[in-house]
């Protein structure tokens, strides 16, 4: 079971600390090639995208932390599953609510939620 743990954990963390620095780095480039958003000159949007892509990047490397010291595993799954769960959840809501989004987010949405059931799974079956 632990080589399980460390690789979902290792997945989770990768991912978000990627998209996190790409989008915090360049968000006008990163989403229009990841998402096909085209994001307009606004300060303020860009600010709020940096901003999520700051707790993404931050996740990512707590998460990244659970697989090095034993006592923030469970943290570290925790907080994946927020972060996956809970942006699949914002995007299923916003599917419904706003339409159809683009064939990426799509993709995202189903990346996010094995993620975060790939997390709840490790959280369920180590029995912390």
């Amino acid at each position: 079971m632990e080589i399980v743990k460390i690789v979902i954990l290792s997945l989770s963390s990768i991912l978000l600390i990627f998209v996190g620095s790409m989008r915090l780095s360049n968000p006008t480039k990163t989403y229009l090639k990841n998402s096909g958003i085209k994001l307009e000159n606004d300060s303020s949007l860009l600010n709020e995208m940096r901003g999520v892509s700051a707790v993404m990047l931050l996740a990512g490397i707590l998460i990244l932390l659970g697989i090095f010291f034993e006592r923030l595993s469970f943290t570290s799954h925790v907080i994946a599953i927020l972060i996956f769960i809970g942006f699949a959840i914002g995007r299923l809501i916003s599917r419904a609510i706003d339409g159809k989004p683009s064939k990426q987010i799509s993709q995202g949405i189903i990346f996010e939620l094995i993620l975060g059931t790939a997390n709840i799974y490790c959280l369920l079956s180590i029995g912390y």
